[in-house]
């Protein structure tokens, strides 16, 4: 049985081609790829690539001026964050949001709109693995080269689970029993109509957008289109904590808002949203609102 795609180049002794990150004794980080004869310089020295070539994981170098490197494999949030960009990047905070709340599954069958640059589409393949099927959309061919760029050297090879097409998601959607469907786009609201067709009974829908009129204005659509169940939003906000003895306190700097999530599931044909039973506060809705969030006509 063959190994998946990317495994090969995750484990064992660091070989020609792979990436490295350094950490220097300030906790900085240098990445770069391996090259036979070629060296790594700083200002504060320089080492061959060779020297590293063959050598475990988690070893130590030292350059001409005796500062110590610790030489790991970049995780993938690290090279996410460090990897050429088109777009923003899905954060690792958020990618890790969206396979879990949106149970991307091996074998699973996905669809993106929004590749940007490539981050969350790394996240979602080696989630679904070789087996599953990820087909993205994205408009801008730049953003889409600068993505199959990045995961493909990632991976070290084209993945197979991947298909990459340039255009919109709601012309061009032609994929059927799709059991997930990631949304990160400035509109998700215009391809609810595609989705809602490809979707499996049960699969789940999940959108990424930036500004709290997105995530209001995405949330009453998905109410007012009427084949998903209430959808869900929520951010998450990560703060790194200082361990040193005794002084145990939060760091001074903390990922905060990055973008909002929402998930919502694909209800059977025929079938009616259950009417939500809590009534929205008192001036949520204009008087002239008729919506699903009114209340008129309930009791």
């Amino acid at each position: 049985m063959s190994e998946p795609t990317g495994a090969a180049r995750r484990r064992g002794p660091f070989k020609v081609g792979d990436q490295v990150q350094l950490t220097d004794p300030k906790g900085r980080h240098y990445t770069f790829t391996l090259e036979e004869g070629k060296s790594f310089h700083t200002h504060k020295g320089a080492f061959p690539h060779d020297e590293l070539i063959g050598a475990p994981e988690g070893s130590v170098v030292r350059t001409t001026g005796n500062v110590a490197y610790l030489a790991l494999r970049p995780l993938l949030p690290d090279y996410v964050l460090s990897m050429p960009r088109g777009a923003a990047v899905v954060y690792p905070k958020d990618a890790g949001q969206v396979l879990a709340m949106a149970d991307i599954f091996p074998g699973a069958r996905v669809v993106e709109a929004g590749v940007g640059s490539g981050s969350l589409s790394a996240f979602l393949l080696r989630a679904i693995g070789d087996g599953g099927m990820l087909h993205s959309y994205e408009r801008r061919e730049d953003f889409a080269q600068i993505a199959q760029q990045n995961v493909e050297r990632y991976f070290g090879e084209p993945h197979p689970a991947w298909t990459l097409t340039v255009g919109d998601l709601q012309d061009q959607l032609s994929d059927s029993d799709i059991d997930r469907v990631i949304l990160d786009m400035l509109a998700p609201w215009e391809c609810l109509e595609a989705v809602s067709k490809a979707l499996v009974p049960g699969g789940i829908l999940c959108s990424y957008v930036a500004t709290t009129t997105q995530l209001a204005r995405m949330v009453e659509s998905i109410r007012e289109h009427g084949t998903f169940n209430e959808p869900q939003a929520w951010e998450t906000m990560v703060r790194n904590w200082h361990v040193e003895g005794l002084a145990v306190r939060p760091d001074h700097r903390m990922i905060g808002h990055t973008g909002f999530l929402l998930t919502a599931r694909r209800l059977a044909d025929g079938v009616e949203p259950p009417l939500r039973r809590r009534r929205p506060a008192k001036g949520a809705y204009g008087e002239d609102y008729t919506g699903p969030g009114s209340t008129s006509g309930r009791s």
